[in-house]
């Protein structure tokens, strides 16, 4: 499902008349500017339909908004999906839960634990649907039959991570939202490589507060996670926590960002006196 202009966006898009965030917010942000530009979308309606998948664009009534210091070249105008789009109308229940790849089984206990005392008291998680904490973070929410938010670096026709396009499926069926910023395969490696720094961003973007669970510094492996609680500092009014234990953690190179970020006076360890915070 989509509007009349929403489609025209999406072809302005396609074929290269809109090249960025910036370029549409600078020179695209008025919706007359489309009365006027001749696009052919004859034949794209049909293809999108057959994709099996929604769009929606800044000029749609509930096209989500976005608050906080956003800059135009990161600020989004088109998105497609699957699932319920107005789950990023109102951020205030969102969450997002980050964290490296390859957790070890006590790191995931411990996440689910987080994430269950989050959903228990009403919060909507949010993440990358990457292997990993990404993965657990969604899981823990989908097997409690709850909406789960997953941002992707990829298309909706070529889900990313490969291994999570069943959850991605019952992420939908669970009521959730799977989004996307992108409609075409990436040209090169560098342009793919720049899709999940954009996810990152969009993660802190829709979400109240952002919860790192375990990720190493920068240099030593996973960036996503620091891309994304970046974002959450830069956009402003977003809580950030890390998950944290002084006695087993220290010294832990899995546990490296979470230790140089408690450094910045605004990052909260997760405890449960400090998570009630989240749900004021």
């Amino acid at each position: 499902m989509f509007s009349e202009i929403a489609l025209k966006v999406y072809v302005a898009k396609k074929i290269g008349l809109i090249k960025s965030n910036a370029d549409f917010w600078k020179n695209f942000s008025n919706k007359e500017v489309f009365e006027t530009l001749s696009l052919k979308t004859f034949g794209e309606q049909e293809l999108l339909e057959a994709a099996n998948f929604d769009l929606i664009c800044a000029f749609d009534d509930n096209f989500p908004k976005t608050f906080g210091n956003i800059k135009l070249s990161e600020k989004p105008f088109l998105f497609a999906y699957r699932g319920d789009i107005e789950l990023l109308s109102d951020i205030s229940k969102n969450v997002a839960v980050i964290g490296v790849r390859e957790p070890t089984k006590e790191i995931i206990e411990r996440e689910e634990k987080i994430v269950q005392f989050l959903v228990d008291n009403g919060q909507v998680i949010v993440s990358g649907l990457a292997i990993g904490c990404d993965t657990v973070a969604h899981c823990v929410v989908v097997n409690k039959q709850r909406p789960t938010i997953a941002f992707l670096p990829s298309t909706l026709q070529n889900i990313y991570h490969g291994q999570n396009v069943r959850l991605a499926e019952k992420i939908v069926a669970s009521g959730g939202l799977v989004v996307s910023e992108y409609f075409c395969e990436p040209k090169d490696r560098f342009e793919a490589v720049k899709r999940f720094v954009e996810r990152d961003r969009l993660q802190a973007m829709f979400s109240k507060a952002v919860i790192l669970i375990a990720s190493y510094r920068y240099g030593e492996g996973d960036s996503g996670s620091r891309h994304a609680m970046q974002k959450a500092k830069e956009y402003q009014s977003r809580l950030r926590f890390v998950m944290f234990n002084g006695e087993t953690d220290k010294n832990q190179p899995t546990f490296g960002l979470n230790e140089d970020l408690l450094k910045e006076k605004d990052v909260m360890k997760t405890t449960k006196k400090t998570l009630k915070e989240i749900l004021k």
